[in-house]
């Protein structure tokens, strides 16, 4: 494990010598664009553990994504690798569907300590709801960003993530009231405390989210990746590519559905993933919004 292995999968190319915001926020830009959020591992007969050595191996060598606690856990190593002063958080996740906060703590997320002020980076979120920047920790501030505008809000030491988008505009119709796309203008994502955590705090949730019929993870095969104006993703058989701000105001949402011998096609020309294992689609209705 090395970090130059790394720079080279996300095509970073820039200094490595100062640990200052803007280092933190290129080579955070270049994880987003280069290692997609997937838990595609599920749905081809592959297990998700949590060594650092197996996730290393899994993203930088064999070019894979990965969710949350793989993602996130790479990118504190590699920013303790440069210096910086990292720690992991664990927040609870929002359900749209179920208008709840989850009660397992599932996700999570670095905090980073830059020129005394603390910042939150999460690499590990996926579709619209993946920040771009590095956000500033502070309680009831606007953090405007190309996917749309971010905010904290802290209430007795715990803190809540939300964000409000654009306008959409889809030009396939048929897929204006599609289950996957978000109705409400602003959107609880997660809250947290600032209690210091482990990876091992994750263990027994990285195996119910694998395996329980109840996770979000067992009923849709998810692969989403951030580009330079917006987001792509497949979920099931759901191709989606969305453009951030392309006319004032509104976000482009574009879908199509595809067939089965078409996936794999996709994955390699969308997400540059090539699976070892036969993946079988899955997009159960609900508990997922882009």
């Amino acid at each position: 494990m090395n970090l130059e292995e790394y720079f080279a999968r996300i095509g970073y190319k820039g200094s490595t010598e100062k640990q200052d915001l803007e280092t933190l926020t290129d080579i955070f830009q270049h994880h987003i664009r280069a290692v997609p959020f997937e838990n595609l591992s599920i749905h081809c007969g592959e297990k998700i553990t949590l060594e650092l050595e197996h996730v290393y191996n899994k993203i930088v060598r064999r070019k894979r994504g990965g969710w949350c606690m793989e993602n996130n856990q790479l990118l504190g190593w590699v920013l303790r690798g440069l210096g910086y002063d990292i720690s992991f958080l664990g927040a609870y996740v929002f359900n749209p569907h179920q208008n709840a906060y989850a009660t397992l703590m599932t996700h999570l997320m670095v905090k980073v300590v830059v020129d005394g002020k603390a910042y939150i980076v999460d690499g590990g979120f996926g579709v619209s709801y993946q920040m771009w920047q590095p956000m500033e920790l502070v309680s009831g501030k606007d953090q405007p960003q190309a996917p749309g505008i971010f905010r904290f809000t802290e209430m007795n030491g715990v803190w809540y993530l939300e964000k409000m988008r654009r306008k959409q505009y889809i030009p396939n119709q048929s897929f204006s009231n599609s289950d996957l796309l978000e109705k409400k203008e602003c959107r609880k994502i997660y809250m947290f405390s600032l209690e210091p955590r482990t990876v091992e705090d994750f263990r027994s949730q990285c195996t119910y989210l694998q395996t329980s019929p109840d996770s979000l993870f067992t009923k849709k095969s998810i692969c989403a990746l951030q580009t330079a104006d917006g987001f792509r993703a497949l979920i099931g058989w759901t191709f989606t590519e969305t453009t951030y701000n392309y006319k004032e105001n509104m976000d482009l949402v574009e879908f199509v559905t595809l067939e089965d011998e078409e996936v794999e096609k996709t994955l390699k020309e969308k997400f540059n993933i090539t699976l070892e294992r036969k993946l079988v689609p899955i997009n159960v209705k609900g508990s997922y919004t882009i």
